[in-house]
């Protein structure tokens, strides 16, 4: 009786939140330990069936990194990063393309079909969905050198404008949009965008009530190794300058930070690891990971 009475609790605690989004969009972006743990997997297909089927409307942007290196090697093309992001040549971008609209897109697809869950995927190419400009050299600082290297990242791009009427009418008929993150340029030509930013954008676009990164970490750490549950906007850019944010969180937490500042109520950066993670941030009272929030006045 105390296991079935602690499942209504639990019930109940989400009522409020099933009320409160029930019409809203939801973006998240799906990356991680959680693309290549199956029991992850199932745990990812169910939570975003189940929060469709309770009147949530959510859009999946995913990433596919380890995909990308396993067929890299596997055609014996080096992978190549230089300031957090893939350098993209020719032939990596071939197989970057393949791999995020082939196989990963797909599988995620299918996944959330399994459990009864109606989506279907798509790349920016699809309804000229996402344009992208070339992203301009990064600098790299070398070991035992003043002057940094700039090195030239190819066929990654930055995003330029999102067109989402194709993305609006599948949410509309309670279809889930599972996005592959490749853009194009004003030739047409594919581009390598990072999938925080293809979400976050889409996001803003779409004036989505969360925008949720998933990643492999807890969230944002403080100076003493202590989760931050909630950061409010104006906040993070002197986190970043005493180096509590650093390395990769930075682009996370400032994607985060762009669109809270551009039309999304609240961003989170969720770990990943945690089945049923977008369960818990989004239906229960506490959380399990980093929410930024805007404030009036920041």
């Amino acid at each position: 009786m105390t296991e079935l009475l602690q499942k209504a609790a639990i019930l109940q605690e989400a009522l409020p939140y099933i009320r409160r989004f029930h019409g809203s969009t939801v973006v998240v972006k799906y990356g991680g330990h959680a693309m290549v743990d199956e029991t992850l997997k199932e745990s990812f297909a169910k939570d975003v069936c189940l929060l469709r089927y309770v009147g949530i409307r959510v859009v999946v942007v995913h990433g596919g990194g380890p995909q990308i290196n396993k067929m890299l090697d596997r055609v014996g093309i080096q992978s190549k990063f230089a300031g957090g992001m893939r350098v993209t040549d020719d032939d990596t971008m071939d197989v970057v393309e393949m791999v995020l609209c082939g196989s990963v897109n797909s599988s995620i697809v299918s996944l959330i079909g399994k459990h009864g869950g109606r989506a279907v995927g798509l790349s920016g190419r699809d309804d000229s969905c996402l344009f992208a400009r070339r992203l301009s050299e990064v600098e790299v600082s070398a070991s035992g050198e003043q002057e940094p290297n700039r090195i030239d990242l190819g066929r990654v791009g930055q995003i330029e404008s999102v067109n989402s009427r194709l993305v609006q009418e599948l949410i509309a008929n309670s279809v889930i949009p599972v996005i592959a993150p490749i853009a194009i340029d004003r030739d047409e030509n594919s581009r390598n965008v990072s999938a925080d930013v293809v979400a976050g954008s889409m996001a803003s676009v779409l004036r989505a009530a969360k925008l949720l990164l998933m990643t492999d970490v807890q969230g944002v750490i403080d100076a003493d190794g202590n989760l931050i549950e909630s950061l409010r906007a104006r906040d993070v850019e002197p986190l970043i300058e005493s180096g509590v944010i650093s390395g990769g969180m930075i682009p996370k937490v400032r994607c985060a930070l762009q669109a809270v500042n551009d039309h999304v109520e609240k961003a989170h950066i969720i770990d990943g690891r945690v089945q049923h993670a977008l369960l818990l941030e989004i239906l229960t009272d506490r959380g399990v990971g980093t929410e930024i929030q805007r404030f009036r006045g920041r």
